[in-house]
């Protein structure tokens, strides 16, 4: 996950004399809930993002795959502005949020963007827990540990909720994930794989003759760090998957200038619980079929073959047609699409192929990212 910040066209005339003391990601900091739930308004970027697979009441009674994608994610950021400055209007800290519906009949992805200064009852983010908005968007964590997220565009809307069925899964050491070989090059990282989610799903209008009752598997990640992108990199690619047995894996891939691989990393949970951190060279992301953008023009490998450690996967999307262009917010271009992944050939570990979409049964379901495909990320 990323965020980019458009902040001169926010605030031409800020006062850049002195920076924020932005601090650092260390090792040997355990993450403590429920606090880290909540916001981290002194670190640079945060975010809070959802990603999962619904069905309808109606398609699961038949018997139809007619799966449907969704994403809403909520930024923070801490602009490079001067603390001292006392208006009340400076923008010391930006809300953002991307939400996206992956629709097959539609052919290509619905989406809507928002941006906020935090504060004034428009848009803020809690420090205590999570619970975070901008204007009636929200996704907030109620007492007995459920999410809530409601979304409302003009295209479609989300009234959910999201029940954790697994523990937390801290990534990397304890929650610090190194995202490049320097130390600072690092995040504070945690998952929720296996949400069940239950709630309606509105498409069209808002009337409620498109309303519909729906259920699903969602994946919660949360991430905040001070430290940009590393000057080698140009974007990643990301994957979190729920496997059916139970298991869940979080693994990626930051590409250097070459589209080569600059680091990598992930975490495994097995089906028995038992969770694994995933060491660089144990991580190898294989591009299988590029898909053009109409769009923008930017060639993105939308199936893709995964090995991390023992795991051996082929991503195959739901549609290809899932690129999400947040230059009004975030300033990016991405694709953020939902995927099906299935058994590969352990023996072919690392090779492309071009084979058609598997015919075994799925291993599971989840959610890719690709960033930086367009231009590089400037986070």
């Amino acid at each position: 996950m990323f965020l980019l910040s458009p902040l001169a066209a926010l605030s031409p005339g800020a006062a850049w004399a002195r920076m924020p003391d932005y601090p650092a990601v260390t090792s040997g900091q355990p993450l403590v809930f429920p606090r880290d739930y909540g916001a981290h308004s002194s670190y640079r970027t945060e975010w809070w993002y959802v990603t999962g697979w619904l069905q309808t009441d109606s398609d699961a009674a038949t018997a139809t795959d007619a799966s449907l994608g969704f994403e809403a994610t909520f930024f923070r950021s801490r602009p490079a502005l001067d603390d001292a400055n006392p208006s009340r209007f400076a923008p010391n800290q930006l809300l953002f949020a991307n939400v996206a519906l992956s629709d097959p009949h539609a052919g290509s992805l619905q989406h809507d963007q928002r941006i906020a200064r935090r504060g004034f009852g428009l848009a803020d983010a809690s420090e205590t827990d999570t619970a975070v908005h901008i204007d009636d968007w929200s996704l907030e964590r109620i007492a007995d540990g459920r999410y809530r997220l409601n979304i409302a565009t003009p295209g479609f809307a989300f009234a959910f909720t999201l029940a954790p069925t697994q523990p937390v899964l801290v990534n990397g050491a304890g929650g610090y994930s190194r995202k490049g070989p320097l130390p600072d090059e690092a995040s504070y990282y945690y998952s929720v794989p296996w949400l069940q989610v239950d709630g309606v799903l509105k498409r069209g209008d808002d009337s409620n003759r498109n309303a519909a009752h729906v259920r699903g598997q969602a994946w919660l990640d949360h991430e905040w760090s001070s430290a940009p992108l590393a000057d080698g990199a140009v974007g990643w690619d990301w994957i979190g998957i729920n496997f059916d047995d139970g298991g869940a894996l979080m693994a990626l891939q930051i590409r250097d200038k070459a589209g080569g691989k600059f680091w990598a990393g992930g975490t495994l949970r097995a089906a028995d619980g038992i969770t694994h951190t995933l060491t660089p060279d144990s991580i190898r992301f294989t591009p299988l079929r590029q898909w053009r953008s109409p769009h923008t023009g930017a060639r993105y490998p939308v199936a893709m073959r995964v090995d991390a450690q023992d795991v051996h996967l082929t991503l195959v999307p739901l549609m290809d047609d899932q690129e999400f262009d947040s230059r009004a917010s975030t300033g990016a271009v991405y694709w953020e699409g939902a995927v099906t992944a299935f058994a590969a050939d352990a023996a072919s570990t690392g090779k492309a192929n071009t084979a058609a979409k598997p015919t075994e049964k799925p291993l599971g379901r989840g959610y890719l990212e690709l960033t930086g495909y367009v231009q590089r990320l400037q986070l």
